[in-house]
């Protein structure tokens, strides 16, 4: 079943609900944007919340205040990053709470993954076509965010955040629950074999991947031209997987943001000139 679940906020924001995470913790705020209900003239139309496509930056501000009065969070709790591809994470306090809502100078500077135990904060990363990957630990109540194109997958940056989490908070891998969102699928994320080869050395560290209910799912399928169909949601499964989280606690996502552009953006599909989804995690202040 899919556990991102559309829903339209009063605001007339399209957003997927992380529907497991809702369900049994209701003080934590999960999700993924559409491209539904935002301000954007095309390409962007309408919800785009990317600051560094060109975009008018008055509309993206605008639709980046939409979402979190979607999400019923103060626009000054909202934190964003400058993300680079890298496997840098940041713990994000008070101190950085609200970096880089509305300008890109004061966003958190290369990183592409962030946790934090502070309620009150919602992180937020920028995805069109990447892998966002969320880290719930219900025990020491920490959350995290991560970005994983097939860079940072390479760079197993998802073990990095559990990392972190682990040395930031105490957080054991077997207590956290996780998800993987949409991304763009195997059905259409063809790459060449300079990508494949820096994969496969991730690969072989990490073994055959572990069966999910329906079974074994190759990492890659190889095409007649020589390319190769990449699956970037397996490989990230199987690194939270290495790392100790239990496959059960892993929630996966089965829309591909290339074949539905009438909800995502992609930028693979539509040539680079197009906007930004955000994915979000947070803890609220009251529950």
């Amino acid at each position: 079943m899919e556990p991102f679940v559309l829903k339209q906020a009063d605001n007339g924001c399209g957003l997927l609900e992380l529907e497991p995470f809702a369900r049994a913790y209701p003080q934590l705020a999960a999700g993924f944007t559409t491209r539904i209900g935002g301000v954007s003239g095309a390409p962007f139309d309408s919800l785009n919340c990317g600051l560094h496509v060109p975009d008018d930056p008055k509309d993206v501000i605008a639709n980046r205040r939409k979402l979190a009065e979607a999400l019923a969070f103060s626009f000054e709790s909202c934190t964003y990053a400058e993300q680079v591809h890298g496997k840098e994470i940041q713990v994000v306090t008070s101190r950085e709470r609200g970096a880089g809502n509305d300008s890109r100078d004061t966003a958190l500077q290369a990183k592409d993954g962030f946790v934090t135990n502070e309620r009150g904060v919602l992180l937020h990363a920028l995805f069109a076509d990447c892998v966002p990957l969320y880290f719930y630990d219900p025990i020491r109540q920490a959350v995290g965010l991560a970005h994983a194109g097939w860079k940072g997958t390479a760079l197993q940056i998802a073990r990095s955040l559990l990392e972190t989490m682990s040395a930031a908070y105490g957080t054991k891998a077997r207590d956290v629950r996780a998800a993987i969102g949409p991304s763009i699928g195997v059905c259409c994320y063809e790459v060449d074999e300079t990508v494949i080869r820096r994969m496969d050395r991730v690969i072989a560290e990490l073994g055959p991947a572990v069966p999910g209910e329906e079974g074994q799912i190759p990492y890659y399928h190889p095409q007649p031209d020589g390319k190769y169909k990449l699956n970037l949601q397996q490989v990230n499964r199987q690194i939270m997987c290495k790392a100790g989280i239990l496959p059960s606690h892993i929630e996966i996502s089965g829309l591909c943001t290339s074949c539905r552009t009438d909800l995502f953006y992609s930028h693979r599909k539509e040539g680079g000139r197009t906007g930004r989804m955000v994915a979000w995690i947070g803890l609220r202040e009251s529950q």
